[in-house]
């Protein structure tokens, strides 16, 4: 038998960095083809009997992916042998011309229909140009059946198939993506040999972190809401397919160049909203609380986690639908055949780890007033953790107690309620009797309770100052205990889903933590209870714990976990703690959340700098009053000195005037008179002579 070696097909998808786009790339880079490959469609015995195999060589894939991403990014794509930034047109059409495979999403940005449309016409008018045959792939949705009149009135239950596409109606939102349907069934009759086109109308897409249900997984993962809203009635039937499944029909159809146009990508689940939202939420406690709520569908276009409108059009869909070719044609193997709903544990999971929401667990030890609150605090802010004490956990449990109590119903036989009194009256008996603390029995189980909360078990936690002995520890996270030979108990297992990753020891010596609680605010010392001796007690009862052979430390130790020990180094401890835990593993604020953060550092910019402004306008009059005062001052004392020179001079002429009065003015006045009366020629030489003549003095 000959065997055939074949090169790689090389194929194009644009938005490889999109949700859907992305895993249909990693799917296809990863593929490496396992069986006969059928290109025409012809049964494979015949293709065995002409003696010829067409097969990849060992391990090499069969599909090197190309395409275009909408921004720049540090992820590294390793799925993706080139990677286009905003190309122009004429620059991305001889990358399509250098592909076997051009595969245009069109499933959730609106802004790639335009471009779907132009790529299949550009390639149709070059394909006189081709080097050989090319397929293109319009990956649609099924919302462009959404308005479509049933199959037979007179059952309704009976769904839509590919093999009456022709008869689909579109949603008022996707007039345009039936239009590219249209245009690229009829691009592919042209020349079929050299130019083959499909249309893969894709379900709502499921999986591998979520899109269009994205709302619904982190709503419940938050467990910030008692409800989880239903937006309609919820009885609207959604045709769904896993990405991977979608990617797996993607890749038959490239393999198997089926004699058609239009395929349906759909599982064969026929699951409602209303299930689909209450299986996210409710699947083994995984996620949220579990309950509903439905609200009308206009509340949905409130909601700012839906990124665009066709999200919230899709959601509302009601399509039966059955995807009849690819059951006829592929061998698909699918990873959710049977839906959302019978995969939702694998679908949470692959969730998790798709967005990293791995929950971060810690718990830190130390003596009183070494820090832990302090470093707890910052640890849940950095990572988004809850931060478990005892005295608000107490109070968070009694009060929730109180309130499933008030809020039962008295005529009904509610085990929920007897239970939670019972407990509330234990709790209250216990208080009394230890003079407002609880035994050890009931510490221990009022905090493995909000351990074991969803929000705890979903986001993680940062458990502040306990346990404080080793028997705490013990029956806080040991699942299972056996007795020994001798009697004594020991650890057979712990409860994995409460135990913590990291445990963080800080540690100070007694004359700092002293000096520490003496330098504390008074309000402090009244809220941690530090006063003097209640503190030196706590302090001898740490140390008298932790000289003992079994210690909260051992109890870790015997696990095979190793402590964080810190010693008076609270600028460092933050550190290595993020170099152990490395980045955090849960969501970061929300969209509302980071407006509100920007919004208050724009109110506190702003506040800032009208305070600045206020304080500068403040320092300015401050100085013009200064300033105003200095002139009045210096201005007053010139006019005072003017004065003072003034009656100088005046002191000082009072003799000079009399003498010219006396000697002068006389005959100089009438030399001033006679000269005018005269007018001589030369008045200076004449007023000269004239005094020289009239000198009353006789020389």
């Amino acid at each position: 038998m000959e065997k055939v070696k074949q090169s790689p097909k090389r194929v194009f998808i644009n938005n490889v960095d999109s949700y859907a786009s992305k895993y249909i790339a990693k799917f296809l880079s990863d593929y490496v083809v396992g069986a006969f490959a059928d290109p025409d469609g012809d049964n494979e015995e015949e293709e065995e009997e002409e003696g010829r195999m067409i097969s990849n060589h060992d391990g090499a894939r069969a599909f090197q992916v190309v395409g275009t991403v909408s921004e720049k990014s540090d992820e590294d794509r390793t799925y993706v042998l080139e990677a286009y930034l905003q190309l122009g047109r004429d620059e991305l059409l001889p990358k399509l011309m250098n592909c076997d495979v051009v595969i245009y999403n069109i499933t959730q940005h609106t802004d790639q229909v335009e471009e779907a449309l132009w790529a299949v016409s550009a390639l149709h008018s070059e394909m006189k140009h081709f080097s050989g045959p090319k397929m293109f792939i319009l990956v649609s949705t099924v919302m462009t059946w959404a308005c479509s009149k049933p199959v037979d009135p007179d059952d309704l239950e009976l769904p839509f198939t590919d093999e009456i596409f022709w008869r689909r109606r579109a949603h008022p939102n996707f007039k345009q993506h039936i239009d590219v349907e249209k245009r690229v069934v009829k691009m592919g009759k042209t020349n079929r040999t050299l130019f083959s086109t499909y249309v893969v109308a894709s379900g709502l897409q499921y999986g591998m972190g979520e899109q269009i249900f994205h709302y619904f997984f982190k709503t419940s993962w938050l467990g910030q809401e008692q409800e989880i809203p239903v937006f309609g009635d919820g009885n609207n039937i959604v045709p769904t397919i896993h990405i991977q499944d979608l990617a797996s029909v993607i890749q038959n159809v490239i393999e198997h160049q089926p004699k058609l146009y239009y395929l349906l990508a759909v599982d064969c689940s026929n699951n409602t909203m209303e299930n689909i939202v209450k299986v996210c939420i409710t699947v083994a406690s995984a996620l949220g609380p579990g309950k509903i709520q439905k609200k009308p569908f206009e509340e949905a276009f409130l909601r700012q986690d839906f990124s665009q409108v066709v999200e919230i059009d899709s959601i509302l869909v009601n399509l039966r639908m059955k995807g009849v070719y690819i059951k006829e044609l592929f061998s698909v193997s699918w990873l959710c055949e049977s839906g959302l709903v019978d995969n939702i544990e694998l679908v949470v999971e692959q969730y998790r780890q798709s967005r990293g929401l791995l929950p971060v667990r810690l718990c830190v030890l130390g003596p009183p007033a070494v820090g832990k609150s302090t470093a707890s605090k910052e640890i849940c802010k950095h990572y988004n953790l809850h931060h478990i004490r005892l005295k608000e956990t107490i109070s968070e449990t009694l009060a929730q107690l109180e309130g499933a109590v008030k809020h039962a119903d008295p005529d009904a036989e509610n085990e929920d309620a007897a239970e939670a009194q019972e407990l509330l009256n234990s709790m209250k008996e216990n208080m009394e009797q230890n003079g407002g603390l609880l035994d050890d029995q009931l510490l221990v189980r009022v905090v493995k309770d909000k351990l074991m909360s969803n929000p705890c078990r979903n986001q993680g936690f940062v458990l502040d100052g306990f346990p404080k002995t080793y028997e705490q520890a013990r029956e806080l996270f040991s699942s299972e205990e056996h007795e020994s030979d001798d009697g004594t108990s020991h650890i057979s297992s712990f409860n994995k889903k409460i135990m913590p990753e990291f445990v963080l020891c800080l540690d100070a010596s007694d004359a700092l933590l002293k000096e520490r609680v003496m330098n504390l605010p008074e309000k402090l010392v009244q809220e941690h209870n530090y006063e003097h001796e209640h503190f030196l007690r706590r302090l001898a009862r740490y140390r008298e714990n932790n000289v003992e052979d079994e210690t909260v430390v051992n109890y870790f130790d015997e696990l095979n976990m190793t402590p964080l020990y810190l010693e008076d180094e609270q600028d460092s401890y933050f550190q290595k703690l993020r170099q152990l835990v490395s980045i955090p593993r849960n969501y970061g604020p929300s969209t509302q959340e980071v407006q509100e953060g920007n919004r208050r550092k724009v109110e506190e910019k702003m506040r800032r700098e009208a305070q600045e402004r206020e304080e500068e306008e403040q320092r300015e009059a401050e100085e013009a009053r200064h300033r105003a005062a200095r002139w009045e001052e210096w201005t007053k004392a010139l006019e005072e000195m003017r004065q003072q020179e003034e009656e100088l001079l005046e002191a000082q002429s009072v003799p000079m005037r009399s003498y010219l009065m006396e000697h002068v003015m006389p005959i100089l006045t009438r030399g001033l008179i006679e000269c005018c009366t005269v007018r001589p020629q030369d008045p200076v030489d004449f007023l000269a002579e004239y005094l020289f003549k009239n000198n009353p003095v006789d020389y």
